[in-house]
């Protein structure tokens, strides 16, 4: 009873942390979900000479195709930014970012790195369920029209996001025989398996919420390095990584884990 009573309670303060901000919520999670496009969308702008050296260096590309490459990664960001902040094109936005998103995978040769292709993935997971939100939004512009259950292209993006969105928290765990590091391992592991099957799901990641945006400020403090120093834009490049992926696991307090989950199964028992 103990631990029910527990689980009720954390559920409760959950529930209430809802009721209270679920006007603004869905809007905090989208800035926090584009914010890593925003960031390096400006970054190309400031950076362009070095953007446009570096993939010219890289790939032999020639002054042209490098100049086209940082063109392409600033409008399509920042454009994509725009639409989606403004709730137009959304679907539109979503599809160029993965195009940006697949394209910096090749470009700078992060396919060959498992930790920075895992919290790519996991950034797209926050780009699908996007999408999945915005299918949600202009779900009537078919009505009528026959289908094998209701919204359910969007159930299963839901579905691919909250399993994308738990690589980045792979890319956090330390094997280390310390006790704190494997109470962190278990404690991370356990809600990253919630978020993944839908179970408790809105709890489960809240807390990862919490947990993850404490990781991300004591780990990734950029302020605190000269800009001048590479491991200024190291840190700030995984501070807004790690924002984008806690505006994913905000979209799914707010949206819940919709249909393809065991939240929602409980329902029908």
């Amino acid at each position: 009873m103990g631990q029910n009573d527990l689980m009720s309670n954390a559920e409760d303060v959950a529930d209430q942390f809802l009721r209270v901000t679920k006007q603004y919520l869905p809007h905090v999670a989208r800035l926090c979900l584009i914010s890593t496009f925003l960031e390096d969308g400006i970054r190309m702008w400031f950076q362009w000479n070095a953007q446009q050296d570096y993939i010219e260096a890289a790939w032999s590309c020639g002054y042209f195709l490098a100049a086209c490459f940082v063109l392409l990664n600033l409008l399509g960001q920042l454009g994509g930014c725009v639409l989606i902040l403004s709730r137009n094109f959304v679907q539109y936005a979503c599809f160029a970012l993965f195009g940006i998103l697949a394209l910096q995978t090749i470009a700078y040769s992060i396919l060959w790195d498992l930790k920075f292709l895992m919290r790519n993935l996991a950034l797209g997971g926050g780009l699908l369920l996007l999408l999945a939100e915005s299918r949600g939004e202009g779900k009537s512009m078919f009505a009528g029209v026959p289908s094998m259950g209701e919204h359910s292209p969007k159930q299963y993006m839901q579905l691919g996001g909250r399993v994308l969105l738990v690589l980045m928290f792979m890319t956090l765990l330390h094997f280390d025989p310390s006790l704190i590091s494997i109470l962190q391992n278990l404690v991370g592991t356990a809600l990253i398996v919630l978020v993944a099957i839908g179970f408790k799901t809105k709890l489960a990641a809240l807390t990862l919420v919490l947990w993850l945006f404490a990781v991300n400020v004591y780990f990734n403090a950029f302020w605190t390095v000269p800009t001048y120093k590479p491991m200024h834009d190291f840190l700030k490049y995984d501070f807004f990584q790690t924002m984008s992926v806690i505006g994913g696991l905000l979209l799914i307090v707010a949206l819940g884990p919709g249909g393809v989950s065991m939240d929602e199964k409980k329902k029908l028992w």
